[in-house]
């Protein structure tokens, strides 16, 4: 990093303010879907009781379709009520002694857990698909700041002691870190490189499309920076992953201080200690993947993807270095990956990635026994 790195990190937050945080450049070719209507509950929706921290809210539970419903919970660690989307395999109620793998979907910035619909593979016939809010920046972390206008904000201790162990109790899992995937995309693919680097007991398999994965891009921490300052713009008005599903962006939630999630993104005397400490791409993070299937998903046609894919190719090098197995798909201008794909940012070159990765998941699931 330069000395010009305080004044270039203010710059790109206005300017680059939704890279890597869920937001699509204008022509994206699919925009998230509308938010269902909440139904009544089905007899098929599994009962869920209170544990592992969280309070389930009795009445909450919204049903979208066979084996596709969201609940509510509460819990001390973060503030609010969170939904949980779970999508449930055809086969699920018709054989109640089988016992399944897990998926989980981390979305990106701005976005919620009925973003999920946007990529029809996720719904898959070979595993429970569990989405858990991850907050409009949440970013997958315990914050620094636990006094900001979000109040509490310990995402990380929410998905990773709360939400994974509850779906064991109240699902029909196969509770290994072989049968268990973390998946995410832009803001949720830095949560799931970073959840699979943090907790390598828990998760077998990871899978981070266009994501924020190397904190030692400055235009990546000048995004993290523009969520924390809400400053939207000019892209909030074609985000992809609007929290609202309706397509009109709500930005991402109140301003907090910049320092709030991460601490100081200076490095100088240290204060940006923790960025380099959950750096996805730190070669002394990557090296706890030894033995967990990694997969990568980026596009390089627009001004997003053009820094995921730079992120992209540095942790596949560093895991290259590092002896580790690894799967990068660079898909450039989406050519030849599906003809919804621009290279860009959004879910018209997410959900066909999607639908080349499921597959290849059940088959590994399968492997495993």
């Amino acid at each position: 990093m330069t000395s010009a790195m305080p004044t270039r990190l203010a710059a790109g937050a206005a300017v680059l303010l939704a890279v890597l945080t869920g937001a699509a450049p204008a022509g994206a070719a699919v925009p998230a879907p509308a938010a269902p209507a909440p139904a009544a509950v089905s007899a098929a929706v599994p009962a869920f009781a209170d544990g592992q921290g969280l309070t389930v809210l009795a009445g909450a539970t919204e049903v979208h379709g066979p084996g596709d419903f969201t609940i509510t919970v509460t819990t001390p660690q973060v503030a609010g009520k969170h939904r949980i989307r779970i999508l449930l395999p055809a086969g699920y109620d018709a054989d109640p002694g089988r016992r399944w793998p897990v998926a989980y979907f981390l979305h990106g910035g701005g976005g919620g857990v009925d973003d999920v619909a946007a990529a029809p593979a996720l719904h898959s016939d070979s595993m429970i698909t569990v989405v858990p809010d991850g907050g409009l920046k949440g970013w997958y972390a315990d914050w620094l700041m636990q006094n900001t206008a979000e109040g509490a904000a310990n995402w990380e201790t929410f998905h990773l002691t709360q939400v994974v162990p509850f779906v064991d109790a109240n699902l029909r899992t196969v509770a290994d870190r072989a049968h268990r995937a973390v998946t995410g995309l832009s803001m949720g693919g830095f949560g799931a490189l970073h959840y699979a680097e943090s907790r390598p007991d828990l998760f077998g398999h990871v899978a981070a499309l266009s994501g924020g994965i190397d904190f030692g891009i400055w235009q990546v921490r000048a995004a993290v920076l523009a969520t924390e300052l809400n400053v939207t713009g000019a892209w909030c008005a074609v985000s992809s992953s609007s929290g609202s599903g309706s397509g009109d962006c709500t930005g991402y939630g109140p301003y907090v201080d910049s320092d709030a999630i991460f601490g100081s993104p200076y490095p100088v005397f240290n204060a940006d200690r923790i960025w380099k400490a959950v750096d996805p791409a730190a070669p002394k993070n990557l090296a706890r993947l030894s033995a967990t299937g990694i997969t990568l998903y980026t596009g390089n046609n627009d001004v997003i993807d053009a820094n995921t894919a730079v992120a992209s190719r540095n942790v596949k090098n560093r895991l290259d270095a590092l002896g580790i197995p690894s799967r990068l798909v660079d898909y450039g201008n989406g050519a030849a990956l599906a003809p919804t794909c621009n290279g860009g940012h959004n879910y018209g070159c997410w959900a066909p990635a999607f639908a080349d990765y499921v597959p290849r998941l059940a088959a590994a699931f399968a492997a495993a026994g």
